[in-house]
């Protein structure tokens, strides 16, 4: 009887400090919430090919809000939302966490996305980031632990992505990026700490063309400096629920996916935004509708799985 009593209260112990754990992993996620002054900070520093021309440094920033627009149970979905110059507003990335995730998209190369579906022994106590472009399209995903350790709090993985909006449209000497990310809370915010593998992919092998660092800040300012960005989604959150509605029943159906980003001279993530300022300039909402519309405008850049 007192072995079974040591034993229940052992699991009671580990039970209680995994739900902890979790509490810790929302509270870290959920930080990232607000509105920071944010810099981009990208350097190539290394290339195998001795004759490689080390492109320029990037570096940029701003004001930016992150909108929580969704906290569930095992689900925190937050909105990134540019704020440039005083009042121009540029719907930026979105990134979701979902707790012990067994489904990801993985970037393969070629605007395709190929479904894999995890077990759940690897991704036990783990949070999936999924990280999606500006009109709500597949980015890239990784799963991987929070740590809690040293007064640290961090989530790192790697996974594939497309190139960087910053360089998909200037250069065509690699198709394809291995990202190492870290996101860090701070005292001061968050870092978005990045060790970027340009690659060039090739049927027979993946060749390096070059390394690259990143080192992204977002430092915490009142929340006042950011109200151009709270208004702005206010005025347009329900149309891009729908949006992502839309996108969820296409990611729901399992299969490779391969989005066009140009058909027809036409740019996806622009059709979607003109439907956007069409909706919003209507009297009635009709979100059903609205679904449907970005539904055929995403189906109509879908090629051949």
């Amino acid at each position: 009887m007192k072995k079974t009593m040591i034993l229940g209260l052992s699991l009671v112990s580990a039970l209680a400090f995994g739900q902890s754990k979790k509490q810790q992993d929302i509270e870290a996620i959920k930080s990232m919430c607000g509105c920071y002054e944010v810099t981009f900070n990208f350097a190539e520093t290394f290339s195998p090919d001795e004759e490689y021309e080390f492109h320029k440094r990037y570096r940029s920033g701003g004001l930016e809000w992150v909108e929580l627009i969704e906290d569930e149970k095992d689900k925190i979905s937050m909105q990134h939302l540019l704020i440039v110059g005083e009042n121009q507003i540029v719907k930026h990335w979105r990134q979701d966490w979902l707790y012990q995730n067994t489904s990801l998209y993985s970037y393969s190369g070629d605007q395709v996305w190929d479904y894999l579906q995890l077990n759940k022994k690897e991704v036990k106590g783990q949070w999936t980031q999924k990280v999606y472009q500006v009109d709500d399209g597949p980015r890239y995903e990784g799963s991987a632990t929070w740590v809690h350790t040293d007064g640290k709090h961090y989530w790192e993985a790697e996974s594939y992505s497309p190139l960087p909006r910053r360089e998909f449209s200037k250069r065509s000497d690699y198709n394809l990026m291995l990202r190492k990310n870290r996101h860090e809370i701070t005292s001061e915010g968050w870092v978005h700490e990045q060790d970027n593998d340009k690659i060039i992919r090739k049927a027979e092998a993946d060749e390096l063309l070059a390394e690259e660092k990143g080192y992204n800040t977002y430092v915490k300012v009142d929340v006042s400096r950011c109200k151009t960005a709270q208004k702005w989604w206010a005025k347009n959150e329900a149309y891009w629920a729908e949006v992502r509605a839309a996108w969820n029943e296409i990611y729901a159906q399992h299969n490779t996916l391969n989005i066009k980003t140009k058909v027809a001279d036409k740019i996806l993530y622009q059709k979607i935004f003109n439907l956007g300022d069409e909706v919003i300039a209507q009297s009635e909402f009709d979100g059903s509708s609205v679904r449907q519309q970005v539904k055929e405008i995403i189906l109509s850049h879908k090629g051949e799985q």
